[in-house]
């Protein structure tokens, strides 16, 4: 019996335009009456989280900032930090990667050094606490993820460069234009062990949607692994025997979530 459904949300819970799927809420407080705690596990930071699943909030477990950032209710789980030496040494390497644009995320606000098009308007779309700030000054503060914008695309750009230049650190595509670095320790599914510890779950009680590489290890950690159409397709080779369902522009999770609820078969693509 599945008792936890965590999701990734760009991508795979929001449609292409990055909107929230209608009666997504319904589908919650039906999964929240089964007695099926709901995961929202994402890149984002948690305020923005917080204001995307307001009518819900309370009744949802929060997987911020990649797996660095865990809240349920008011109380926060678990954090995992970049030390300010790694932070400094992270913004360096930057400078060498044409196009690139760092933002420091801490637990209550992302940090922007410069304000180029179109990064900032991602930006200020994606958190939103955020502000400018010498990002030098705030390495000292704790950093649970730096988000890279870069212009070229991480693949043939920044994933080309930064490597060999960070070997300490984790450095993940997390789709579109974006890449994020982070503690090796900080993923969605170290952070989804600590959940299935914290409320007593086995691998095969949980179930996860996820479309890009940032989401595989919580793929890994649920015993129920589903993937829409769109997913990424490297992703798709590494899960070669998970579920699809249906893209992200037919809601393809919402179904899945509603089926889950009502004890159906999940419907497939």
């Amino acid at each position: 019996m599945i008792r936890l459904i965590a999701t990734d949300l760009d991508g795979t819970l929001l449609d292409p335009c990055g909107h929230m799927p209608e009666g997504i809420f319904g589908a919650i407080e039906k999964l929240h009456r089964r007695g099926i705690l709901f995961c929202a596990a994402s890149g984002r930071q948690l305020a923005g989280l917080k204001a995307l699943f307001r009518p819900v909030a309370d009744k949802i477990v929060f997987l911020a900032e990649n797996g660095a950032l865990i809240a349920y209710g008011e109380e926060t789980l678990y954090t995992d930090t970049l030390s300010e030496e790694k932070v400094l040494r992270a913004l360096k390497a930057i400078e060498r990667v044409p196009g690139a644009h760092p933002l420091l995320c801490t637990p209550g606000k992302a940090y922007y050094g410069d304000c180029s098009q179109p990064f900032l308007r991602y930006v200020q779309l994606s958190y939103i606490s955020n502000g400018q700030r010498d990002l030098y000054d705030a390495a000292n503060e704790p950093i649970c993820k730096i988000a890279v914008y870069d212009e070229r695309g991480p693949e043939n750009n920044s994933m080309q460069i930064l490597p060999p230049l960070l070997p300490d650190v984790r450095l993940t595509q997390s789709g579109g234009n974006w890449l994020d670095i982070s503690e090796k320790s900080a993923n969605k599914g170290n952070a989804m062990r600590i959940l299935q510890e914290k409320f007593s779950l086995a691998a095969d009680e949980c179930a996860a949607f996820g479309d890009h590489m940032n989401d595989y290890e919580m793929l890994l950690a649920c015993g129920h692994p589903y993937l829409p159409t769109n997913a990424y397709p490297r992703l798709k080779e590494l899960f070669s025997g998970a579920v699809i369902v249906p893209s992200n522009a037919e809601n393809g999770v919402l179904r899945a979530l509603n089926a889950i609820a009502d004890g159906k078969p999940v419907p497939r693509a």
